[in-house]
């Protein structure tokens, strides 16, 4: 029987909440609509069972973060998992996406923050602070889709990201505004030149956002385990890839180690892409590769930070996967305008299908080893937080300067 509950402190009152579900996504033009009825359909049953209270928190092994609907169906699809056993109402999630969904056994549960910095801080931070569930041992992976870059990565591509930056938090001018020579309209907060990877241009304020680093020995394993699957790719994504006429574009997709930068802004073109990648080295200290742009990581990284910081859950255990949609920039002779607006690059659906394809394989293998492996945790090689140090440990920062260390 599916069930659905809602946790509110010790005590939880179902509610089906059946006028939410018939949302669209923000992203309408992606989907095909006999998929959409065919969920709906689905949903609405599922709202029809018997609503229950529960007793006592669900503790995950393994939790998928979705940011909207075609990155959460891939899941729901996989009907010998069956994220749908066992769902539960959060509060505070986005009213978009309310629920929680989990597998019988709750080892492992997926949820949907919604797009946007706001919406994956918010829902993310409902995760922890709702009681539902014991997350103190669970691993998190970030499993969406992103822009990506063209000199390292290609369309249907898997990315597994050490860094996740926020490039969007900078001071911004119109580019038609800045002097001559200024490569393009973006400058570090309390800097004086634009994006450049030079030690001259790291800010002279800092958020505390502006970088997360993650466990690498644990990126090293998933990296590995997702190089296993068969990645799915089209003949549609290949001759738009061709159009590059160079490496690694034009290549098949496979599974990279690179960086994830973050803006709340939907951004195209080589200029910003030169210098989000400038801005990614230098917040890194000349060590960050960036490959894949999306709208939630930062905002996730925070709240999951915070958690840590309560120790409500382990930032040792998070993962940060991204498959390539779309290309930051323009091939040869087209123009930025028409290809992010017009222009039919093809890579949405394999990038969709590699979310599941890579993400199953670390699924199973998280499972398959968790006695003796995963339950104690992959120990981390490398410093793991934010630019305060924040999380305190055995290894000193490598991101952020020792001014604005707050350990």
């Amino acid at each position: 029987m599916k069930l659905i509950s809602l946790c509110l402190s010790a005590l939880c009152v179902g509610d089906a909440l059946a006028s939410s579900f018939a949302r669209t996504s923000a992203k309408p033009e992606y989907h095909s609509v006999s998929r959409d009825v065919a969920r709906r359909s689905k949903l609405a049953k599922r709202d029809a069972s018997t609503l229950c209270s529960s007793t006592g928190s669900i503790k995950p092994k393994f939790f998928i973060i979705s940011m909207f609907e075609s990155e959460a169906d891939i899941w729901y699809e996989d009907t010998i998992l069956n994220l749908y056993a066992n769902n539960v109402t959060v509060p505070g999630f986005s009213p978009l996406y309310p629920d929680a969904h989990c597998t019988a056994s709750g080892e492992v549960c997926q949820m949907t923050t919604g797009e946007g910095e706001i919406n994956a801080a918010g829902s993310v931070n409902a995760l922890w602070l709702s009681g539902c569930f014991d997350l103190t041992s669970t691993y998190f992976m970030i499993a969406g889709i992103s822009g990506g870059n063209p000199h390292v990565v290609t369309t249907g591509s898997v990315t597994f990201a050490k860094y996740a930056v926020q490039v969007g938090l900078q001071e911004e001018f119109d580019q038609s505004q800045v002097p001559a020579n200024a490569t393009s309209g973006y400058y570090p907060q309390g800097a004086y030149y634009p994006d450049e990877a030079n030690p001259i241009d790291y800010p002279g304020s800092l958020y505390g956002t502006e970088v997360f680093e993650v466990n690498e020995n644990l990126l090293d394993r998933v990296f590995y385990v997702a190089s296993l699957a068969t990645l799915n790719d089209t003949q549609a994504a290949a001759e738009y890839r061709a159009t590059y006429g160079y490496a690694p574009a034009n290549q098949p997709p496979s599974v990279v180690k690179c960086d994830s930068a973050t803006s709340d802004q939907y951004w195209s073109g080589s200029v910003l892409g030169y210098a989000f990648s400038n801005y990614t080295e230098l917040m890194t200290n000349g060590t960050g590769l960036y490959c894949g742009t999306q709208q939630e990581d930062n905002a996730t990284l925070e709240s999951l930070l915070r958690g840590a910081i309560l120790k409500k859950l382990d930032f040792s255990r998070v993962i940060i996967m991204r498959t390539i949609s779309d290309f930051d920039r323009a091939p040869p002779g087209e123009t930025e305008v028409y290809h992010l607006l017009y222009a039919d690059q093809e890579g949405f659906e394999p990038s969709i299908q590699n979310i599941y394809n890579a993400g199953i394989e670390v699924v199973k293998d998280v499972l398959m080893y968790w006695n003796g492996t995963y339950d104690k945790g992959l120990k981390p090689g490398n410093y793991i937080g934010d630019v305060f140090n924040s999380l305190p440990g055995d290894i000193p920062p490598n991101i952020g300067t020792p001014a604005d260390y707050i350990n």
